[in-house]
C-alpha cells in the first residue's frame, strides 16, 4: 500500500511592520526630505518642529527655520519703517524687492544644502539656535 497524498504543511510569513509607526530615535523618518524643505518655508517650520520629535535633524533644521523666520519679519518690520521716513523712504522702497529676491534665493539654498544633508551655519543666527 502507498501512502496517501499528504500536501504540505502551509508555511508561515511574519505580517509587514505597521506603517504608522514611528521611527525609533535616531532613524530618519520616510518623510525626511520633506520635512526638511518645511523647515524653511516661513511660519510652516513648525510643522517639523512640531511632528518630528526624534530626529535631531529634522528638529535642528526646523529651529533655524523659525528664527530666521523672526528674523526676516524683523527686518521687514524695519525696512517697511523705512519707506515712511521721507529721505529714506525711495530707497527703502527700492530695496524691497532686492530684500525679498535675496530671502528667496538664500531660502532656496537653504533647502538644496538640508536636503543634501549639510548645514549653513549663520553667524549670531546659529548660535542662538543651539541655545534652545
Amino acid at each position: 500500500m502507498s501512502e496517501p497524498n499528504v500536501p504540505p504543511p502551509p508555511s508561515y510569513t511574519p505580517p509587514p511592520p505597521p506603517t504608522g509607526s514611528t521611527p525609533p530615535p535616531g532613524a530618519a523618518s520616510p518623510n525626511r526630505s520633506l520635512m526638511l524643505v518645511l523647515s524653511y518655508l516661513g511660519i510652516l517650520a513648525v510643522i517639523p518642529f512640531a511632528i518630528e520629535k526624534n530626529d535631531p535633524e529634522v528638529q535642528w533644521h526646523a529651529k533655524h527655520g523659525i528664527v530666521l523666520f523672526v528674523a526676516e519679519v524683523i527686518l521687514g518690520f524695519i525696512l517697511g519703517i523705512l519707506t515712511h521716513i521721507p529721505i529714506f523712504g525711495c530707497l527703502a522702497a527700492l530695496l524691497i524687492p532686492f530684500y525679498l529676491l535675496a530671502w528667496v534665493i538664500f531660502h532656496v539654498i537653504l533647502i538644496i544644502k538640508a536636503v543634501n544633508g549639510q548645514r549653513v551655519i549663520i553667524p549670531g543666527v546659529t548660535q542662538y539656535v543651539d541655545r534652545f
